[in-house]
């Protein structure tokens, strides 16, 4: 094994390690760090160097998920952008050491304005956690630098705290996949979450009835791409795929002259029209089938969705 290949494994394992063991430390003051965020007109997060950065992604996983956050300067704050902050604001301040002293400004100015501060650091007892309403800590036991000063294992527990926080606040406010597709409408992700069915499903060309001889279904399952419906009135009664047509030659010579109701499936799996693209795919993908029946809101069948056609329309 090459020293490159001994050290990634080795940083990976500290930080894994490091963030499970922070996951044990979880308590209920992270439950009232969620309500205080809930409650929040606007979230502020605040930190200095590599913890500066690593609240910059924390501000970005929050707003993305439906919670308002910005980034602010702990200096820079001194100098005007206080104006983001009022009392309606929850501020998380990070800091592996608690004593960061360009925090201080910021810090005080938080007391002073009563707004309640989330601190996520690795002494509870520092400066930082005494001000805080809660503390989250990310404490650990060293860094994967090997010379146990880059910050590295804290800034992974760090940013790993701040996903937990918007995770948990996500699934407090009931933010659905839905919104989290009007916040991100352009590329692949928007495309995926907005991604409707009837967008890829294919009409059906002739709706076959339960009487009808298999000569009849040899036709519809060629154009209907390996599938035949079959309906009456408008409702579905089952389908037959290519497959089944298999089955009945191999068992059957004079197989032409079966009824359509002798070998369909009468409870086959169905999608709706307005149903997510992205969900009837991973419905389709469980139960291994190639292509199911689309019914509108009055259960009247109006098309057939193919896997391979949801897969080119970029649902999975």
């Amino acid at each position: 094994m090459s020293e490159a290949v001994a050290t990634a494994q080795r940083t990976l394992r500290l930080e894994g390690e490091a963030i499970l063991a922070a996951a044990d430390r979880i308590d209920e003051g992270f439950a009232t760090a969620v309500d205080l965020l809930a409650q929040s007109g606007r979230v502020v997060v605040s930190g200095i160097g590599k913890s500066g950065v690593i609240a910059q992604k924390i501000a970005a996983t929050l707003t993305s998920t439906g919670t308002a956050a910005t980034y602010v300067h702990p200096v820079e704050s001194l100098h005007g952008d206080l104006g983001l902050i009022d009392r309606h604001s929850v501020a998380i301040l990070l800091s592996k050491s608690g004593e960061t002293e360009e925090l201080f400004g910021l810090l005080s100015a938080l007391v002073r304005l009563e707004v309640p501060v989330i601190a996520i650091t690795g002494c509870a007892h520092s400066t930082l956690g005494s001000a805080a309403r809660v503390v989250l800590d990310g404490s650990v036991t060293e860094e994967a630098c090997p010379h146990d000063l880059a910050p590295t294992t804290s800034t992974a527990v760090a940013l790993a705290l701040g996903d937990a926080l918007a995770m948990a606040l996500l699934e407090r406010k009931g933010f659905r996949r839905e919104d989290f597709a009007a916040l991100h409408p352009g590329g692949q992700i928007g495309r995926k979450l907005l991604l409707r069915v009837r967008e890829v499903m294919i009409a059906v060309d002739r709706l076959l009835d339960p009487s009808d001889a298999m000569q009849e279904i040899v036709v519809a399952l060629a154009h209907g791409r390996g599938i035949a419906v079959i309906a009456t009135g408008g409702r579905l009664q089952g389908v037959i795929t290519a497959g089944d047509l298999t089955r009945l030659v191999e068992r059957q010579p004079d197989y032409l002259a079966v009824p359509a109701s002798a070998v369909m499936t009468a409870r086959p799996h169905v999608v709706h029209v307005d149903e997510l693209a992205a969900q009837a795919l991973g419905q389709l993908e469980r139960r291994g089938i190639m292509a199911a029946p689309v019914l509108d809101a009055g259960e009247q069948i109006v098309g057939v969705v193919h896997l391979h056609d949801l897969l080119r329309a970029g649902a999975g």
